[in-house]
């Protein structure tokens, strides 16, 4: 198969995920303990063990952009973010992301990035979150601050993540889905930190730091 045909039946993000597990192999994945800008991750919900995740799925109330689930699956390719800096001001690839840091999440398969705003979820009554924008950019909703208990984020920290422009925490609290995304949980923002606002990385690739000068190109 050419280049030209897997990239059209794969799409660039998707491409570009594959290349990055590619150079990744061998190089150590233990030596380095934080969460990098540039960084490609799937995010648990330790309280209910479900993956953050997205899809070309729309809800049929509030704002109708692209859900934002939870799944049980470990091996689900929607459930991969990359961790960009917020806009109009990059991170450095393979920067350690500090705590209290305001961050992007880009969903990979679709381009679109973790988003809320004053919507009412579907199915809790609590703040609809939502994937939102065009390969990659969306507005100042799509940013996150990192809360996390030391100076950076670090792989196997519980971390929360609160919303910069209406102040919720990236929530699940059990409610599931019916057709067509059966027994896939609500993701939703809510007002205060609790057990349901807990998140830690899981599978991904994690870009390692640049020795090279100071470049904000995220990737």
């Amino acid at each position: 198969m050419s280049f030209i045909l897997v990239l059209h039946e794969y799409g660039f993000m998707k491409l570009l995920f594959v290349l990055l597990c590619v150079l990744s192999q061998g190089e150590g994945s233990d030596e380095f303990n934080y969460v990098t800008c540039g960084s490609v991750v799937k995010l648990l919900n330790t309280r209910h063990n479900v993956r953050l995740h997205s899809h070309d799925v729309k809800y049929g109330s509030g704002s109708g952009q692209q859900s934002v689930t939870g799944v049980e699956a470990a091996d689900d390719a929607n459930s991969y973010w990359r961790i960009r800096g917020k806009p109009n001001n990059a991170c450095q690839r393979g920067a350690p992301i500090k705590c209290g840091q305001t961050i992007r999440l880009t969903h990979m398969s679709t381009g679109r990035n973790l988003h809320s705003h004053h919507f009412v979820s579907p199915l809790s009554g609590n703040q609809e979150v939502s994937a939102f924008g065009e390969s990659g950019e969306g507005d100042d909703l799509d940013v996150w601050a990192v809360q996390c208990s030391g100076t950076y984020w670090e792989r196997d920290d519980d971390v929360r993540f609160k919303h910069s422009g209406t102040d919720v925490f990236l929530s699940i609290t059990g409610e599931q889905y019916g057709h067509p995304i059966r027994g896939q949980k609500e993701v939703h923002g809510m007002q205060g930190p609790n057990s349901n606002s807990q998140w830690k990385t899981m599978e991904g690739v994690f870009i390692k730091p640049s020795t090279e000068p100071l470049r904000h190109d995220e990737l």
